[in-house]
């Protein structure tokens, strides 16, 4: 999907004022938290940017003494 400034505003908004309800060009989006809105604000920034959108880090830990 293509986002535009607008949309990435509205988000913002809807963020900074605590609430989970948005409406971008006449539609009406109801998100389950603010984390889900904030995870979503970082997608759509990634794509106006031209960044390659990427999901949780996983890493796991290496030990040389067999631990």
């Amino acid at each position: 999907m293509s986002y535009n400034l607008d949309q990435v505003d509205a988000l913002r908004a809807a963020i900074a004022k605590g609430v989970t309800r948005v409406s971008m060009d006449g539609e009406e989006v109801q998100y389950a938290s603010l984390a889900d809105m904030r995870r979503q604000l970082q997608q759509m920034e990634a794509e106006i940017a031209g960044r390659p959108v990427t999901g949780p880090v996983l890493s796991y830990a290496h030990t040389s003494r067999g631990l």
